[in-house]
């Protein structure tokens, strides 16, 4: 696992969308793992002004979320479908069809999360993933207690989980109480990790993940396993 400090939130933003420009320029039919949330709005705003100066292309990319809410449709404004519009897809020209956000708003949940584990396998798995850190350790909603031989399933958010996302919403009531979210094997099966952590509110998981110790109580720790991760972090200590 390699360490990276950035000296501000904008820096964090510019190292990892260097990162994932530099692989996208060696490998133009790149698969890429995305995620949602305040952190890489950044970072998403760096990849957009590198497509726009002609630096990157996404027309022969491939993309893959991490998850979605339970119950909300793709064109409801709290949705992670209309989160990576507004932030990403709208702004650049990677194709409808090569775009996957786990479906959210099926009667048969276990059939979508099984689909999206062999679509990402037929996609020859992820290539670089993006990550965040939930203030409890979560990656992607993987919330803690998830075994880490879980593939792509459904979870039911912890209250902290549903208060740290109440900002997109008018109130806690309105957050959803569970997502579909790739699962912590679906993310360590990705070929690198780019992890984001950002803010005081992140310090205690910071600190969790620095410390090496290994255990399902803390999902991010899952990651000291995997060959290839990169951490880059902001305003904790």
């Amino acid at each position: 696992m390699k360490w990276i400090k950035a000296e501000s939130y904008e820096e964090m933003s510019k190292i990892a969308a260097e990162i994932f420009k530099e692989e996208l320029q060696v490998n133009r039919e790149m698969v890429l793992g995305l995620a949602t949330g305040g952190t890489p709005e950044g970072f998403y705003k760096e990849l957009v002004n590198a497509y726009k100066a002609g630096e990157i292309s996404f027309a022969d990319a491939k993309s893959f979320n991490l998850d979605e809410y339970i119950g909300i449709s793709p064109e409801n404004e709290a949705s992670y479908h209309y989160y990576m519009d507004q932030q990403l897809f709208n702004h650049i020209n990677m194709k409808d069809e090569n775009i996957h956000v786990p479906t959210g708003d099926t009667s048969d949940l276990a059939k979508a999360a099984a689909d999206y584990d062999a679509m990402i396998e037929a996609a020859g798995n992820v290539d670089i993933q993006l990550l965040g850190i939930g203030v409890n350790g979560h990656i992607g909603f993987n919330e803690p207690g998830t075994p880490f031989s879980l593939g792509t399933n459904v979870v039911e958010l912890t209250e902290s989980t549903r208060e740290a996302n109440k900002i997109y919403f008018d109130s806690l009531d309105e957050v959803p109480t569970h997502a579909i979210t790739m699962g912590i094997q679906t993310i360590m099966n990705a070929k690198k990790v780019v992890l984001l952590i950002s803010g005081a509110s992140k310090q205690e998981a910071y600190n969790r993940l620095r410390s090496g110790e290994i255990t399902e109580d803390f999902p991010a720790s899952a990651l000291h396993k995997h060959k290839d991760v990169i951490v880059i972090y902001t305003d904790v200590k």
